[in-house]
């Protein structure tokens, strides 16, 4: 009669140990010795492993949630734990870092508590780094922090943060793909640079919601996706929703593409390309519910040159709750840009508007379909202004086809009649 062996924690681990070079995925694998039943720090043990596991370059972690901080991640090495089981909880600072190390991926591990001031993660000065389904939860600040690396950030989690999800400075080739993000403070994901210049991070398929402003200001805050002094960046295919502000935010960028991306319930503008940005495509995007529906704007300062394309904008508030400056427009653009193929519905103000007071330059508006909004179009007749082309839209308005404007009043209510008077106003 066989009798039944008690199981101790050693023998556990022992079998784990067993199981880690049956397993092909877990082959050659260290298994790191920690303690789920203890709420001690447990930093140094976990260092210790992964100085054993060098020579494997693969470690393996048990479930459990396991204090530690201070960590730092060697080169040329995979640490992966249990799919939602494995946690490293912070004690009040950062729990690790990747930092000057390459090749280097991690993968099912959650990060959780309070890091301080610090994010759960910081990633440095490193290239070809991974994450892979990792979870990230609940810290006061930053999720993941990205400094000046090269990495994949794919189909993590991120709850709950105070400040971002991931803050990205000076990348040298990001791509965050089919991420998850709700509940943080002030930011979905941003993309910075501390000077203007090329970034050429891919931001694609994640599902971004719940983003709140607390950190107050004009815009800084309050952003599903914010790209800043970026260039040569694409965000496309995101779903982002219920953003204080904005669902996706170029500002002074270069050759960014917006494309494709479901935006619904912005308090301000959807999609804005400010400031001195030059050269930015969106298209394909649906917004549906927001202050202002796109924006490319300030030509006062630079910005210039855009295709706005192929859009779907409807359903654009009275007002903005966050920002009382913004007015209700459904698509608006000032200097040398294309609006053309999209459709605007429901604006309570001007669907489509080019130029605000003197700032307008070379726009052209062609082949659009405006449905249930105040004023089709409306175009600035301010001293100063330059050229803009209309032709071939399909205007449905409840009070004006296309009128000219005085900043927000209608100095002229049917424009068409009257564009021989405005040399800069070509009605085609």
């Amino acid at each position: 009669m066989n009798k039944a062996v008690p199981l101790h924690r050693r023998s556990v681990l022992a079998g784990l140990s067993g199981l880690a070079l049956t397993l092909p995925g877990m082959a050659l694998a260290q298994v790191a010795s920690l303690d789920a039943s203890s709420d001690a720090d447990q930093s140094a043990a976990l260092r210790d492993a992964l100085a054993a596991a060098g020579a494997s370059g693969r470690l393996a972690l048990p479930p459990g949630r396991f204090r530690v901080s201070g960590l730092r991640f060697p080169a040329n090495m995979l640490v992966e734990g249990v799919p939602g089981a494995t946690w490293l909880i912070g004690t009040g600072a950062e729990i690790a870092a990747i930092e000057g190390q390459s090749n280097v991926t991690l993968r099912d591990i959650g990060f959780a508590g309070n890091s301080g001031t610090n994010a759960l993660l910081r990633i440095a000065s490193g290239e070809n780094i991974s994450l892979e389904r990792c979870l990230f939860r609940d810290n006061p600040g930053i999720g993941l922090d990205i400094h000046g690396a090269a990495a994949s950030i794919r189909d993590c989690d991120f709850a709950g943060h105070g400040d971002a999800a991931i803050h990205a400075l000076d990348s040298l080739g990001l791509l965050v793909a089919g991420n998850r993000i709700n509940a943080c403070g002030n930011a979905g994901i941003r993309i910075w640079r501390s000077e203007a210049g090329m970034d050429g991070s891919i931001l694609v398929n994640n599902r971004i919601s719940g983003i709140d402003w607390r950190g107050g200001g004009n815009g800084q805050n309050g952003n599903g996706i914010n790209v800043y002094l970026a260039d040569e960046v694409i965000v496309a295919d995101n779903h982002i929703s219920d953003c204080a502000f904005t669902a996706v935010r170029l500002n002074t960028t270069r050759n960014s593409q917006v494309t494709g991306n479901q935006c619904r319930t912005s308090g301000e503008v959807a999609i804005f390309s400010e400031f001195g940005f030059s050269g930015s495509v969106i298209a394909q995007n649906i917004v549906d519910g927001a202050a202002t529906g796109i924006s490319i704007t300030n030509m006062d300062v630079g910005g210039a040159l855009a295709i706005c394309s192929g859009n779907i904008v409807r359903n654009i508030s009275p007002r903005s709750t966050v920002n009382p400056d913004t007015i209700p427009l459904g698509i608006f653009a000032e200097a040398d840009t294309a609006i053309t193929g999209n459709v605007v519905e429901n604006v309570p103000g001007v669907a489509i508007g080019a130029g605000w007071g003197p700032y307008l330059r070379n726009v052209l508006i062609s082949d659009n379909v405006v449905i249930g909004s105040d004023i089709g179009i409306g175009v600035s007749l301010a001293e100063g202004v330059g050229t803009v082309t209309i032709g071939s839209n399909r205007i449905e308005a409840r009070q004006h086809a296309i009128a000219g404007m005085l900043w927000t009043d209608v100095a002229e209510p049917e424009l068409a009649d009257v564009a021989d008077r405005y040399p800069h106003v070509t009605m085609n």
